[in-house]
């Protein structure tokens, strides 16, 4: 086997792990979006901000969402 295949091995192993993160990510984020509380209308805005943006925007909605959730 040759040394210059792109997807040999860990490289396959990384790019599974990468797939399975860009869908899974935003899969939780909406889920998670859907079934809590939020401040004024801010549910909208990360519902749209996540389908617009689906890697991106779930990064940002674990990093400033969360915060924004109400606790009961």
């Amino acid at each position: 086997m040759c040394e210059c295949c792109c997807f040999s091995g860990v490289g396959m192993v990384i790019m599974i792990i990468f797939t399975i993160l860009i869908f899974l990510l935003p899969l939780i984020a909406l889920i998670d979006i859907i079934r809590c509380e939020f401040t004024n209308s801010n549910k909208l805005i990360w519902v749209l901000i996540v389908l617009l943006f689906p890697f991106f925007g779930s990064i940002l909605y674990f990093i400033f969402g969360l915060k924004q959730k109400i606790r009961k």
